[in-house]
Order: C-alpha cells, then structure tokens, then sequence
C-alpha cells in the first residue's frame, strides 16, 4: 500500500505538528484566499483534523480591491466546504488608505479574522505563508535598510495566528493541490514576465504590494522579487537561497527577541513614577549599549502614545541625543502628538504640551 505524495506528507506533519497542543473539539479555522498555498493548507487540514480530534474551519476576506474579487472570495469559500471545511464564512472588508496598500490591506484582513475568531471561537487561525515568502520578506526588509526585527520576517506564531507551512516551499503546496486535484485560483499580479516594465501589470492583490514602493498602474515589487530577483540570486549563488534567506531570519529573530527582553528590562529599570508621561532616569538609560537602549526608547515612546507603526528610526535617534549629545536643546516632536524633553536628568516623553524654552543643563548634565 502506496502513501500519499511526498508533498502532501510533509505538509499533513506540518499541520498536525503545529496544532498538537490544542485542546480536543477545538475550532481551527485556514485563512483562504484560493491561492495555492492557502488552498494547499484548507486541504491537509481538513484531513488532518478529524485524525487529532479538532474542528477545522475557514475564513474568506474579499478585499474589494479587484473586479471580480467577490466571485473569487465566493469559489474560494466553495472550495473550502467542498474539502468538508466548516463553518466556512465569507467576510468584505473595507481598506483604509493610511499606511500604503500592504499594510491597511494586512489590517484590515487580520481584524477580519480576529473578529471571525471571536464569532465562531475559534482556538487558531491557519495562514498558508511559505518558506518563500520567508525569503521574500528578508529580501524586501534589506531593500529598505530594515533592522534586525523586521528581517526576522514572519513569526511561526503569533497571538492566534499560525503558520504550519512556513519551513516548505511553494512548490509543495503546488504539487499539493495537483495531487488532490484542486485548481487554484491564479492572480493576475503574480504573473509579471521576466522583461515587464513597472507599469506592465495592473495593481491588484495587496499581499504582493509594499508600501512606498509600488504605486496603482506598476508591478508589485513583491511579485518582481518572486518572479525576478530570486530566480536570479538562484542562477548566480547556486539553489537554496530562499531556504538561507529564512535561517537567516530565524537566527535574526532569536537574536531581536534577546534585545527587545533586554530593552525592556532596561525601560522597566530606568522608569520613575508618573502618572501622566513616561518619565526615565537619564543615568541609567544613557550608559546601556546602543542596541538595548534605542529599544528600551522605542518602546517608551510606544507606551507613551505613538502609534507604534508611526516610529522610525530617526525618530528614536533624535530622542536618543537628548541622551548622549545633550546641550540643553528643546523637545522632540513625535508621532501621535507625543513629546520627548530633558529636564533635570529625566527624559520625559508624553502628549504635547505648549513648548517651553529649553531649560539650561543643570551643574551635574554639563
């Protein structure tokens, strides 16, 4: 007696392996989108559940964002319960236009599916990311200058969501869906030929999209570096690349996780009571290794009310000098109306006040 297909047996192991700590009778749900990596995951765990005792079901989110994208959504959904999936639901969500498509596009579908959790109680939500979007995501993160946070690409876990097919390429849940007979639904914006000009393609998915970089009308950098950059570093460096590109991230999130411990340790440490600002002592922040303190002033301005995904790096660099190149200069402005001051060895960062003038370094700053 034959097993399945190779493919098909390291993605069950991966699906069973990643939900083995869920309690029996508890609801799994596959974030679909019709593609082939999510297609692929609706379909081992639909089979893999049942085996372990859990309740697997998905969710659909039509973003609106192309012609048609409400058929997709509806044969996605179709797919789902054809695979015995249920409750399969359906969910339109509106894109709000303040971070660039990627971003609200990923907010509003991550809402859309924590408020599906919540609905149908579900313990997990499945997502069909794989070891080549790990790549992707490492490479995009080097084209920006990206720090060691963001090039530790996507987490396995985080909060309800999972990742169980993050360690396999793309080619398995292709050959997954071949094997169990599933035709995946094939976005036009993956297809970019090898020669396209930026504005060959029409903008459509918003996964394949990032922030700053495409525009409506051009090809989206993600697919150009699927289709294009990848091949390519695999022509010129030999095979394995991808899979070099998410160790890279794996050892770089170890890495940011000691840090970011560390960093707040470190805020944790330096606080002083107040009730209406994040009040630091100066001394016992400015000595900290870099890379421990702009994390411990991160997340200080993050608790003090900036919208953490409105805080660069210069923003916490020009903090950072009220530390280590103070010369009595005024407060620093920051997102959320936030502001950072010095004042008699305290850091103080909290909501916006009329500014005052900067006060003189005291006898023990000078």
């Amino acid at each position: 007696m034959t097993g399945p297909e190779p493919a098909v047996a390291r993605a069950r192991l991966a699906v069973r392996s990643e939900v083995d700590d869920l309690a029996p009778g508890s609801l799994v749900l596959v974030a679909c989108s019709g593609g082939p990596d999510s297609l692929a995951l609706a379909a081992v765990t639909a089979f893999v559940a049942p085996r372990v005792g859990l309740r697997a079901g998905a969710v659909v989110v039509d973003h609106g964002l192309q012609p048609g994208s409400d058929r997709v959504a509806a044969e996605a959904a179709r797919a789902c319960r054809d695979l015995g999936l249920a409750p399969v639901v359906v969910v339109r969500v509106v894109v709000g236009r303040s971070s660039g498509p990627e971003a609200d596009a990923r907010d509003a579908r991550y809402a859309a599916f924590d408020e599906a959790a919540t609905t149908l109680g579900a313990r997990a939500i499945l997502l069909g990311h794989t070891l080549d979007d790990q790549a992707e995501q490492v490479l995009l993160g080097l084209a920006r200058g990206s720090g060691a946070r963001s090039l530790s690409g996507m987490p396995t876990r985080r909060g309800l969501l999972r990742r169980p097919l993050l360690a396999l390429p793309r080619t398995d849940t292709i050959a997954v869906c071949a094997a169990v007979g599933l035709v995946p639904w094939d976005d036009p914006t993956n297809a970019v030929p090898w020669d396209a000009p930026t504005n060959a393609v029409p903008w459509g998915d918003p996964t394949n999209a990032v922030p700053g970089h495409d525009r409506p009308g051009g090809v989206p950098l993600r697919s150009r570096v699927r289709h294009q950059v990848l091949p390519i570093l695999e022509q010129v460096l030999g095979p394995g690349v991808g899979r070099a590109l998410a160790r890279t991230a794996d050892q770089l999130r170890e890495d940011a996780d000691a840090l970011d411990a560390l960093g707040e340790a470190l805020l944790s440490g330096a606080r002083v009571d107040d009730a209406a600002r994040v009040v630091l002592d100066v001394a016992v922040v400015a000595g900290a290794p870099v890379a421990i303190r702009t994390r411990a002033l991160r997340a200080a301005l993050v608790a003090a009310g900036c919208p953490s995904g409105s805080v660069s790096r210069a923003h916490v660099l020009a903090v950072d000098r009220l530390l280590t190149d103070w010369h009595g200069q005024g407060p620093v402005a920051l997102p959320g109306r936030v502001t950072a001051r010095r004042r008699c060895g305290r850091l103080e960062v909290g909501p916006d006040a009329p500014i005052e003038a900067p006060a003189a370094p005291t006898r023990g700053e000078l």
